[in-house]
Parts: structure tokens; sequence; C-alpha cells
């Protein structure tokens, strides 16, 4: 390059300033925390890990989360999807109250969101009531806990849906049409490899909600060990106790499964993607 040569600018101004601010704000916000807490559950060792992780009552927790974890992400993934397309394809009043109720889980507090599951499911609440003479018990049982993971994740399906849907392009959909396909070939052959790396996206997010979702829970859930208690409750009881060590193990296999969902996630994104290209 010539002494003449304009200088190389950045796409950003003050690239050195504001890369060094998300540097710092990644290392005091989130590399600092985690690596602290894997360090303490380093600290007890294999054999005192693995004990406190496959209890009894750890693996309880676990599998009371996990499961409605994923009742909450399959229900939030058919009606997610229905939101979604009901919000882009359709006009109708109160479209925008709509939309912007899809949000609320987001600012909502997740205790007042608890709160008002109880009152709405508890045996003398608005549907409660009517629930418990069909023997449907949704208070302090699993059903309770799934239903407070899917209201509280529910906006990470519609919101990663949504934006694929506005910018797909109407031209694809009539082509097809004027070639004879009905609306459900429109759909599984145009519409749905379009949408499906956002609605594995979503999915994903929604469930990983769902497993470290705590405010909304407890309250509905009972807390009744081996029953109705949750991981995220066990390890608030473990802090509660000072047992600092067992609660950074339980959040350490939490958080190996955040991770391979994420990474999970990038794979089948990547997968569609190909496919969609080869296509």
């Amino acid at each position: 390059m010539s002494a003449s040569s304009p200088a190389r600018r950045h796409l950003l101004p003050g690239f050195g300033l504001t890369l060094g601010v998300t540097l710092l704000y990644l290392v005091i916000i989130v590399a600092m925390p985690l690596t602290a807490m894997l360090f303490k559950a380093a600290s007890l060792g294999w054999a005192d890990f693995w004990s406190i992780v496959t209890s009894e009552r750890s693996l309880s927790a676990f599998r009371v989360t996990f499961l409605a974890a994923a009742g909450a992400t399959v229900f939030n993934a058919i009606q997610g999807l229905l939101i979604a397309w009901v919000l882009v394809r359709y006009r109708f009043p109160g479209r925008r109250l709509l939309d912007g109720l899809v949000d609320l889980p987001f600012a909502l507090p997740t205790a007042v969101a608890g709160l008002a599951l109880v009152t709405v499911f508890s045996n003398n609440g608005v549907f409660g009531q009517f629930l418990e003479p069909l023997g449907i018990k949704v208070a302090y049982t699993p059903l309770g806990i799934m239903i407070a993971m899917a209201f509280t994740s529910t906006p990470f399906v519609v919101r990663t849906v949504q934006p694929v849907l506005e910018d797909m392009q109407g031209e694809l959909e009539e082509a097809a049409h004027a070639l004879g396909a009905t609306r459900w070939q429109i759909f599984t052959k145009v519409i749905w490899p379009t949408i499906l790396p956002a609605f594995t996206a979503g999915c994903t997010l929604a469930f990983a909600r769902s497993i470290g979702e705590f405010g909304a829970v407890v309250f509905i859930a009972g807390n009744l060990p081996f029953e109705t208690e949750i991981i995220s409750l066990l390890m608030f009881i473990r802090l509660d106790e000072y047992d600092y060590a067992s609660a950074a193990a339980l959040a350490t296999v939490l958080l190996a499964a955040a991770f391979l969902l994420l990474i999970i996630t990038n794979s089948l994104q990547a997968w569609q993607l190909r496919y969609a290209e080869r296509s």
C-alpha cells in the first residue's frame, strides 16, 4: 500500500474502544462467574461430584425439570408457530395488542407470573375450581410446572419464527400455487424448509429457558422432594445451607446441558442450510 493511499477505516467508529468494552463486559459478567463456579465444583473431586449429581434427590429433580421443560417446549413449538403465523399472515382487530402480549413474559417478573398462575389454577382459582371436579389438578403438580415453564418461554419461538415469515418472498408461494400445489404442499415444501432453522433455534432457546426457570415455578410447584422439586430449587436449598460446592456441582450439569443444546442447535442449523442450498 502506497503512502498516499487513504487510511483503512473500521466499520464501527472507535472499534478498539468498543471491542475492549465488550470483552471487559464478557469477562466480568460472564467468564468470571462461570469460571468461579467451575473451580468450586472442581474442588469437590470427581468422586464427590458424581455422588452429588447422581444422588436420588438430584436425579429426581433433574427428571422433573427436564421432563416438564420438554413438555413445555412441545407446547410452545405448536402454539408459538401458530401465533407467529397469525400475527404475520392475518390482519384483525387487536392484532397489535396480541403482538405486544407475546413479550409480556419478558417484562413480567417471574415471581409475579408464578403468583398469578397459582391464583388461576389453585383449587378455588378461576380455572382450578372447574378443573378439580374433572380430576385435573394443576397447582402443586408436574403439570403446573410445565404450564409455568411454557408461560415464561413462549416468546422465544414466536420471536424467532415471526421475522422469517415476514421476510419470506410471496412470489415463491404464488409460483407454487400456479404450478398446482395445494396449501399443505406449499407449507411443507416452500414455507417449512425456510422457517425450520429459526423454529429449531426458538425451540432450543425455549427449552434452555425452561430448565433454568425458578421464580415462576416455585410458587406453583409445591416443591415436594422426589415429586415436584426442580433442580433450580434444589440448588437454592444447597446455597441456603451454605453448601456452595454442591450447588456449583448441580449448576455445572445445567451449564453443560446448555452448551450441549447450543452445539446441537448450531449443528442442526448448519445442516439445514446446506440441505436447503443443495435442494
